[in-house]
This record gives C-alpha cells, structure tokens and sequence, in this order.
C-alpha cells in the first residue's frame, strides 16, 4: 500500500519515537521519518518535503518552542504539532499549529493528525478583482439610486 503523508517525528525518548512511528505507519500509512535530535530534525526537514512535524515540547537540548521557531522561519506553511504537559505550555507562547498531551488516547491523536494532514497550507493564490455582480431588476432602477 502507498504511503498517503510524510510526517517527521522529533523526540529524545526511542521507545516513544518508535511506537508513535508503528501506529502511524500501521494503522494510518504515513510515511515517518524520526529524528533523536532537534538539529537533527532541522537537517532532515530542509531535505525532505514534510506534511506534519510532530515534536516533544520538551527535549534536551531545544525546546520544541525553540525547534518551532527555527522550522517556521525554513517554511512559515508547515503544519507542527507539539505533544508535552499541556499546563507546563499554557505558560509559554508557543507558535506550534496544535498542542497535545502525551497521554492523548491513539485513536484521537490520529484523528487530530488526519485532520492537521488534509488541511491544505500555504500561500494563498491571489485573485483577481471583479465588478460586483448587479442583478439586472437592481441596475434597471438606477445606478445611483438608492431604494430602503
């Protein structure tokens, strides 16, 4: 079967990063790239097309805040979801797309991916400028016409 999405996954914790890994690329077929490092992680994204980063709020030498940031400036459209204590991040700023528990039950962490996956992001296509629409009972009365 084809893989629909590529999703990078960041996290200091293996046995996390692997289960995560398995239950996206079993159940829901994405394509999972991992990464143990957030430098790591930032080398990977500039090379590969990516749907969804999916990172630890809280890793040992960045943040997920400070991995955000740096990811957003490569590609300000990709979609970042941050899995941490959502009571210790209620206290920062976070430019993350979602923030998720790590005790968010399977089926609805991949619904919520399934949803941030199929949203479509980018730079919006600029469209042209049109002349309203007159239906032509308004434009018989007048233009300058103004009825109450």
């Amino acid at each position: 079967m084809r893989h629909k999405k590529s999703i990078l996954l960041v996290g200091n914790n293996d046995q996390e990063l692997s289960i995560l890994r398995y239950l996206l690329e079993t159940r829901s077929f994405y394509r999972v790239i991992s990464a143990s490092e957030p430098l790591e992680a930032i080398d990977l994204f500039v090379g590969t097309p990516l749907h969804l980063v999916i990172a630890d709020l809280f890793m040992a030498k960045m943040s997920g805040e400070e991995l955000t940031r740096k990811l957003k400036q490569i590609n300000p459209f990709v979609q970042i979801m941050l899995r941490g204590d959502p009571l210790r991040a209620l206290r920062m700023s976070h430019e993350a797309d979602a923030l998720v528990s790590k005790k968010t039950a399977p089926g609805d962490l991949l619904e919520r991916i399934r949803i941030m996956t199929a949203r479509k992001r980018g730079p919006k296509r600029s469209m042209r400028l049109q002349a309203p629409h007159v239906p032509s009972c308004l434009a018989a009365q007048g233009a300058g016409s103004v009825s109450p």
